[in-house]
């Protein structure tokens, strides 16, 4: 190792002299606690220097060591059920070494170096293997299974490949490569600004389920797609984010708090370990990997942080799982990169983010997609990637939301007036849109029911018409209406009351199956039209809006998935007995 020293302290940015062979993107350690940094910019014999931890005591003279490696993360057994800082140290040791606050200069393993794991050997000693190859199991969780690969690079014949308890640092055999022999270990690193390489992209086909209505009927994104919620503060983005990392269908979740509020943080590392799988009714924190960077830890971090949890995500991407990402929020590791901009005093792009800005997010979010990964056996996976965006004061036409619209195909534009009227998700059906509609409406059809595509083109029809009413009925009033358009803001109205509203703190309207999602829509729907009917054939709006059964369908929502049809079965009976006792009570009069 190399040893410079600090000529400059700007903040989070260092600049030392006297590097031997600096690189672009080469961590270094600054000063006697070692803090961790990378190189960013080399200018003659000066390299600059973005510090992750709080420069306070760095002064002109101190040391810095230059490790010649670039950032990475460590790839193994035993990231799932972790929660890391933003440069992958884990918090739990972490508390343990420091207390509540984490001291600087800090190096700690990301994964545990003693704990003994599994190993099931898939491949036999003199096999060939190439890069991808799986040639072993290790049961990472009771839901996830850890598939050891070949690392990138690296093919030739298996030699000593046993099967046993090994620890991460132990070899579990040996490649034989024309350049010579390389040992084989349980965990793996990869530099985080490197994408792992794949054979190819795939067509996204299928949606991700979340189990929130509004987005799984409405406006869905694709596994292997890309999304992005921006909204002003306090319209629910965080929780919105926390709904999927807890409801997606994934294999795998990776949840990034990047610069957001120490205490929403605390609430997502308070309420996740708690948390039951849908599906396999296992605890949630066995198929997931945390990454929290709060506003109040080092600025630079920040951007560690989106790499960190990007690499982890592809790395189970590899192993062939589905996996989606939640970066909440991207605005806060732009705002990192203005700063760090701002004191290389670089040329300052639109509103003070770097020129630059839009392409660091493309490169982000490009990250996303279903692939074929590397491998003999062309193995499927995908990385779908959920972007939450802060602009100031809810301005949609601010750098970082444009910049993040044109490289997403999702846009879940979240609206601070639907959250003042306590309207959760606050979702704004009319600005937001999905590009996968038209991709996915073939698994819907297929999957779900023939005509679910067509109830959800009727749905979003109605609440468009409504939007028109209610210029009208804010001149002259609702009661001033034709009975066919009070029957259709009616029909709006249980639309948005009774379908679009969820509760994400009530134990049965927390989540929508898919099945639940269809029949809860065709009931509503199918109500809409037979009052549409009966006020042709000369019923009352206000006669049909008070019926029981309304009330009924309105409880849908909060009836268990496994008496919704029962349910559903006893509405569409009362309903057409209603219905008609009015229509001919009108016809009477």
């Amino acid at each position: 190792m190399a040893d410079g020293y600090v000529v400059r302290v700007s903040g989070p940015v260092v600049v030392a002299e006297g590097l031997e062979e600096p690189k672009m993107y080469d961590v270094v350690k600054v000063g006697e606690l070692g803090l961790v940094g990378e190189i960013i910019r080399i200018q003659g014999s000066k390299a600059t220097v973005q510090v992750y931890e709080d420069t306070t005591g760095v002064r002109p003279g101190d040391k810095v060591v230059n490790t010649k490696q670039a950032l990475s993360v460590e790839l193994g057994p035993g990231l799932l059920s972790s929660i890391y800082d933003g440069v992958q140290r884990p918090l739990s040791v972490l508390r343990e070494e420091s207390g509540d606050f984490i001291a600087r200069g800090i190096s700690i393993a990301p994964l545990d170096e003693k704990k003994k794991w599994e190993f099931q050997a898939q491949k036999k000693d003199g096999e060939e293997v190439v890069e991808g190859e799986v040639i072993g199991i290790v049961q990472e969780t009771p839901l996830i299974t850890h598939r050891i690969m070949v690392p990138i690079g690296l093919r030739g014949k298996l030699k000593g490949l046993r099967s046993g308890e090994y620890t991460i640092r132990d070899p579990i055999g040996s490649i034989a490569t024309p350049q010579g022999e390389v040992e084989l270990f349980l965990a793996t690193k990869w530099r985080v600004r490197t994408p792992r390489p794949i054979l190819r992209k795939l067509p996204p086909d299928s949606p991700l389920l979340t189990g929130q209505r509004v987005l799984d009927t409405f406006f869905p994104v694709a596994k292997g797609g890309t999304a992005a919620i921006p909204g002003p503060f306090g319209s629910g983005k965080t929780v919105t984010q926390q709904q999927l990392a807890k409801w997606a269908d994934s294999n795998v979740i990776v949840y990034v708090g990047c610069g957001e509020r120490g205490n929403e943080m605390t609430e997502v590392l308070a309420t996740f370990p708690e948390l039951e799988d849908p599906k396999s009714k296992r605890p949630l924190m066995e198929r997931t990997i945390l990454v929290a960077n709060t506003s109040n830890m080092p600025v630079a971090a920040r951007e560690a942080s989106i790499y960190t949890g990007i690499t982890m995500a592809e790395y189970y991407r590899d192993m062939g799982y589905d996996v989606a990402l939640m970066a909440d929020s991207t605005s806060r590791w732009a705002e990192a990169l203005r700063e760090i901009s701002g004191r290389l005093e670089e040329m300052p792009g639109e509103e003070g983010y770097p020129a630059y800005l839009g392409r660091r997010l493309a490169e982000f979010y490009e990250r996303a997609g279903k692939v074929v990964v590397v491998s003999p056996d062309k193995r499927v996976g995908s990385v779908t990637v959920v972007g939450a965006v802060s602009p100031p004061g809810g301005d949609f036409s601010e750098p970082v939301s444009q910049n993040t619209l044109r490289v997403t195909r999702v846009f879940w534009a979240l609206d601070a007036s639907l959250a003042s009227r306590r309207h959760f998700p606050s979702i704004n059906w009319l600005t937001s849109y999905s590009l996968y509609v038209d991709t996915l409406s073939t698994w819907y059809s297929k999957n779900v029911a023939d005509e679910f595509p067509a109830l959800r083109k009727e749905a979003l029809e109605v609440l468009q018409k409504e939007a028109e009413l209610q210029d009208i009925v804010q001149l002259v009033g609702y009661d001033a209406l034709p009975e066919a358009e009070k029957g259709l803001l009616d029909l709006a109205r249980m639309i948005r009351e009774d379908y679009l509203q969820q509760n994400a703190f009530d134990e049965v309207d927390t989540y929508t199956s898919i099945h639940k999602q269809y029949v809860m829509l065709r009931t509503i729907l199918a109500f809409g039209r037979r009052t549409a009917e009966a006020i042709r054939r000369g019923a009352q709006a206000t006669q049909l809006s008070s019926l029981p059964v309304k009330s009924k369908i309105s409880r849908l929502k909060w009836t268990p998935e496994a008496e919704v049809d029962r349910l559903v079965e006893e509405i569409e009976r009362e309903m057409g007995e209603q219905i008609e006792g009015v229509v001919r009570e009108a016809v009477a009069q």
